[in-house]
């Protein structure tokens, strides 16, 4: 890559804000992807509270900052701070991706992007019952995708009574799907019409002993079990899934795919998948 000799003393920057973020290893494949596609950027992982997230946004936005991921738990809240957003961002009403378009930060929504193009691999949505864990920023997200690309049904399980039935009407009012909240107050058993189950919990991340408390004998043989966790990549969910006979599907995808979504919005260039989930998999 030709750069002008003024420009190299300067990067252009890129990062995400989370709380949590010892954790989060977007930063080690987005840079290994920069590297290997001979991008002048960088992507710096912020700890960032609840209460300093307008300071982080404005302080991105001071440092000329090309865009930025966020993470738990700041997806919904962050549109406050921001200038605008892209469509399925607005439809979601979460934001995990900004982008620095002429000087404003437009929101936009990578999860569900990233989800799909995953799940597509193994399975079309189309037609299909859906049991969705959790209601947070990432399930919204995955859900409107599945719902758009033609999933027919979805039940939302989740312990907060208010954000599931949120998630439930939008679905209701904003696609095609039909959706039913269930609220999870005991044990969860699979709907026989279910085909599909997809945590979309932090239940099952490295150094959490919490797992989700379903019947997992209600997983039949042949069902598609999907995780949104990337760290470990195959939880505990996903093993006693296989269990039960089910073909599974790690978050390891999702989160690439993502990444790769994001790398274009701020750079404006598409880059391999591979650099990152080699990345990916060598630091998890």
């Amino acid at each position: 890559m030709t750069m002008e000799v003024g420009a190299m003393f300067r990067h252009e920057l890129t990062g995400s804000f989370s709380e949590g973020s010892d954790a989060n290893p977007t930063v080690a494949m987005v840079e290994a992807s920069y590297r290997a596609s001979g991008l002048h950027f960088r992507y710096v992982n912020c700890e960032v509270r609840p209460d300093q997230l307008g300071d982080a946004v404005a302080g991105a936005r001071a440092m000329n900052w090309k865009g930025f991921n966020c993470s738990i738990p700041h997806k919904v809240e962050v549109i406050k701070h921001l200038d605008g957003l892209g469509e399925s961002a607005a439809v979601i009403g979460a934001v995990n991706c900004a982008v620095n378009r002429d000087g404003k930060f437009i929101g936009e929504n990578t999860d569900g992007k990233g989800f799909l193009m995953s799940f597509m691999e193994v399975a079309d949505p189309k037609g299909k019952a859906v049991v969705l864990l959790g209601a947070g920023g990432a399930a919204r997200a995955i859900a409107v995708e599945l719902a758009l690309a033609g999933a027919s049904k979805f039940y939302v399980v989740n312990r907060g009574t208010s954000r599931g039935e949120e998630l439930t009407k939008l679905l209701n009012d904003k696609t095609n799907a039909k959706a039913e909240f269930v609220e999870w107050s005991n044990t969860y058993a699979i709907p026989t019409d279910a085909e599909v189950l997809i945590n979309a919990t932090s239940m099952g991340m490295a150094g959490a002993s919490e797992l989700q408390d379903i019947d997992f004998t209600s997983i039949r043989k042949g069902m598609l079990v999907a995780d949104v966790i990337v760290n470990p990549p195959h939880t505990p969910f996903l093993q006693k899934a296989e269990e039960q006979g089910a073909v599974t599907l790690q978050g390891l995808g999702m989160v690439v795919n993502q990444a790769v979504i994001s790398i274009k919005y701020w750079t404006g260039k598409d880059v391999d998948p591979s650099a990152l989930r080699d990345e990916l998999i060598r630091v998890l």
